[in-house]
């Protein structure tokens, strides 16, 4: 009795210090979940718990997988979760993904979740380069992607640059050309606007559509080696199983459609495939480990599987599912109508509504420009009649300044008539004054040949005094030598000679008379020639202001310049003078 109480308490004090659960992060393609589980769970109780969470019914396409060591492996259903080689860390981390791929995802792809999930996982390996994509398709893919996350294109909301931070292309594609990414962004717009008037699961389904008919797309590649020790490629996808080079993931070799598949195998590690023709050759090739073998296994087991399901009339529980999806589709079709519909008249209402809004601002503007063009009017009235009263009084005032300017025009006519017969006279008076200049010139002429004949006379006569001189000397010398009381009428003829000198001391107070007379006249000329300048300066001076300048030639210059300099004579002077020189003479 004893022992066996203490065999149950030793038994109890075990079980309470083993765990009862463990965490463990389930890792999708879009988010991550975290939470415990049971210890006794099998695979089968965690996958069913996160494809209830999920809320998947198409459970068959989609696994949990782990990594171990340098590989990959799948969570078996029938096992315990803890019995497996699951990291022992917890959380233990799993991935729920698409362990098998469908051959027509428009066809066999029911839920909305499925589909999801599935775009989501292939974009994440296109993005990877797990699946090949070419360039083209690559752009093509991206805007599909980016409407199963903005919906329609609309260019208010959509500006350049809202992709900037979004992974669309792969790597490889971004690098293959030289593109900047504002040019990719439009190309993506570009084929992203296209697409519009169709929903989040119609984008998704149409980037399926293209994505499964990518070489790469659903097959899972493994190293193998033949008999011959040649390494190559096997893939297994939905189809069957394929052979490839190592360096060629696209193009196979060799192809075993699962209908033509008898049986598959492997014994340790190697693996043998039996074509359903006996006569084809069995296909036999080694992997590298055990564990490979298994997922191989795995996968052909479950793809053949599917395989053949495809081929066969769908379950109860498939078929209502469809007519689910349908009714689901058609619902939502019916709702996507309405509020298409409701979208519309919404979109009516609010163009009529900008409509209105658009004429009320319209009217208001054309008011406040009414009320503006009224003020301005009134405005313009006031001032036009402050500048008519301006206008008018400017008139009165041009009225009188005309008839000042009337006034002053009628007293210049009057001043330049009396200028002009001013400088009439003035004119006459210089003709008069040039007429005076050219007769005194005349009479210094006169005068001068005039004193000329009286030099010649008074050369004339003093060469008869000189002679009569020399006649009273040779009488006089004679005279001495003579008797002293000679009689007077004894005194020779030449006597006569002393008459002769009498007339020439005659002749010479004559001169004497003349040269006094020539003298009186001289000073009496000079006084005449000092009043002719004066009285032609005063000419000068009173024409000055009325000479026009422009109209000077060349030698009046040359004579102002002169006149200026002092160098210009009165040539009346000149003839006085030259006359009153040889006058002295």
């Amino acid at each position: 009795m004893a022992s066996a109480l203490a065999a149950k308490l030793g038994f109890n004090s075990l079980m309470r210090k083993q765990p009862r659960s463990f965490s463990v992060r389930i890792c999708t393609a879009e988010s991550d979940m975290e939470f415990s589980c049971e210890v006794k769970w099998k695979g089968k109780d965690l996958f069913d718990f996160v494809c209830r969470t999920l809320g998947l019914r198409e459970t068959w396409f989609f696994g949990l997988r782990y990594d171990v060591k340098d590989t990959v492996a799948w969570l078996k259903m029938e096992k315990k979760v803890l019995d497996q080689e699951v990291p022992k860390e917890e959380p233990i981390t799993l991935h729920f993904l698409a362990k098998f791929y469908p051959e027509n995802a428009e066809e066999e792809l029911v839920q909305d979740i499925t589909q999801h999930l599935f775009f989501q996982q292939v974009k994440r390996k296109i993005l990877e380069e797990d699946i090949h994509c070419p360039p083209e398709a690559s752009v093509l893919l991206a805007s599909y992607a980016v409407h199963a996350k903005y919906e329609d294109y609309n260019p208010d909301v959509h500006k350049p640059g809202f992709l900037s931070e979004e992974e669309l292309l792969p790597e490889r594609v971004i690098n293959l050309y030289q593109m900047t990414a504002e040019m990719w962004e439009e190309r993506i717009t570009a084929c992203y606007a296209e697409h519009r008037g169709r929903t989040r699961d119609e984008a998704e389904m149409e980037y399926l559509k293209i994505a499964q008919d990518l070489d790469m797309y659903g097959v899972n590649y493994f190293f193998i080696r033949n008999k011959k020790g040649t390494d190559l490629l096997l893939g297994v996808d939905a189809l069957g199983l394929h052979i490839y080079e190592p360096d060629n993931r696209l193009t196979p070799k060799c192809s075993f459609p699962w209908n033509e598949i008898r049986n598959i195998s492997y014994s340790d590690k190697e693996f043998t495939i039996k074509p359903l023709d006996k006569k084809t050759n069995v296909f036999k090739f080694n992997s590298s480990r055990l564990r490979v073998n298994k997922l191989i296994l795995q996968l052909c087991i479950g793809n053949h599987d599917l395989f053949i399901r495809r081929r066969r009339v769908d379950s109860l529980e498939v078929q209502q599912m469809r007519s689910q999806a349908r009714e689901e589709r058609a619902r939502k079709q019916v709702e996507r109508q309405h509020l298409q519909r409701e979208k519309q008249l919404r979109e009516e209402a609010e163009r009529a509504r900008d409509e209105l809004k658009r004429r009320l601002i319209q009217l208001q503007d054309e008011s406040h420009m009414a009320n503006d063009a009224l003020l301005r009017s009134e405005q313009t009235a006031d001032l036009l009649a402050e500048k008519a009263q301006i206008a008018e009084e400017e008139a009165k005032l041009l009225a009188q300044k005309a008839a000042e300017a009337e006034a002053e025009m009628q007293r210049i006519k009057a001043t330049a008539i009396r200028g002009q017969e001013e400088r009439r006279l003035m004119e006459q008076k210089m003709l008069e004054a040039e007429m005076l200049a050219l007769k005194m010139a005349e009479e210094s002429e006169r005068r001068a040949m005039e004193a000329e004949q009286l030099k010649q006379d008074l050369q004339e006569a003093k060469e008869s005094e000189r002679r009569a001189k020399h006649k009273l000397l040779e009488i006089t010398s004679r005279t001495v030598y003579a008797a002293p009381g000679l009689q007077s009428d004894s005194i020779p003829p030449e006597l006569s000679f002393s008459r002769e000198n009498l007339s020439f001391d005659f002749k010479d107070t004559d001169m004497k008379r003349l040269s006094m007379e020539i003298e009186k006249e001289k000073v009496e000329y000079m006084e005449k020639s000092k009043h002719l300048q004066q009285q032609l300066n005063e000419l000068k001076t009173e024409i000055e202001s009325l000479k026009m300048k422009e109209r000077e030639t060349p030698l009046d210059i040359i004579h102002n310049q002169n006149a200026e300099q002092g160098t210009t004579c009165v040539c009346v002077c000149v003839c006085v003078t030259q006359c009153v020189c040889i006058l002295e003479l």
